[in-house]
């Protein structure tokens, strides 16, 4: 057996969801917690990418479900097919860049459909369906943009800013079963969505003095959350900003 299930920061015998795995940051979270033991359910819009995500895999037992999450036909697809889970990372989201003057409310309703309601409304149906089993852990992805003032993210900001405030209630409210909530809340990290501008990118990345994050980086912190270790954490979020400044 590999020396890394003998560590306590393993999911061995876990069944954890990850939306969002088909790129980015969810296919980073996917890869590591399957290295870390656990059987993984990958959720996403894009088949192909779903597929290449699932080949990327080590271990048995893995398997994806193609799904819309503001559809909530699909949604409710997901819940049924998820089956029973110890984990749930919910990273599927949009970016939503436009200044606060020039908001839409349709463009409003898109990112928090994608970012606040989709993640909000699965972990409503796993509950209801008794999906997640005594002890399981729920990873939200947030950002440290709910806590920092930056041009042009306004409706980004506030769809983190009220995940994050939704999570601390969630964490209350699950708390008998010993199950958690919590939340990552990283900065700029460099993935697909983001890279295509390498100049504008790079002088991003001048304002973090330990560097740009990397996917990997949040997967590790989510295998932590995930974990039996972290069972006394819950309602909080995990900075993972590099250090730059909120002022």
């Amino acid at each position: 057996m590999s020396e890394r299930f003998h560590h306590p920061f393993h999911l061995r015998g876990k069944t954890v969801l990850v939306t969002g795995a088909s790129s980015g940051i969810g296919r980073a979270v996917a890869v590591e917690c399957a290295r870390a033991g656990a059987r993984l359910i990958l959720n996403g819009r894009d088949q192909e990418r779903l597929k290449a995500t699932l080949a990327m895999l080590e271990g048995e037992g893995h398997f994806s479900v193609e799904a819309d999450l503001t559809n909530p036909t699909q949604l409710a697809w997901l819940v049924e097919q998820a089956g029973e889970l110890d984990g749930v990372v919910h990273a599927a989201g949009i970016p939503g860049v436009t200044p606060v003057r020039l908001l839409r409310v349709s463009f409003v309703q898109k990112v928090l459909d994608s970012n606040l309601m989709a993640p909000l409304m699965l972990t409503t149906g796993l509950l209801n369906k008794k999906a997640l089993r005594n002890g399981a852990s729920i990873v939200f992805l947030s950002s440290i943009a709910a806590h920092t003032g930056t041009v042009g993210v306004g409706a980004y900001s506030a769809s983190k800013a009220a995940l994050e405030g939704m999570i601390r209630c969630l964490a209350l409210e699950i708390a008998p079963r010993a199950m958690r909530a919590n939340a990552l809340a990283p900065g700029l990290v460099d993935t697909p969505l983001v890279n295509q501008d390498r100049a504008w990118l790079e002088d991003k990345a001048k304002m973090y003095p330990l560097g740009l994050g990397r996917p990997e980086d949040v997967a590790y912190a989510a295998i932590y959350l995930l974990a039996d270790v972290s069972r006394k954490v819950t309602g909080t979020q995990l900075h993972l900003d590099g250090g730059i400044p909120w002022t």
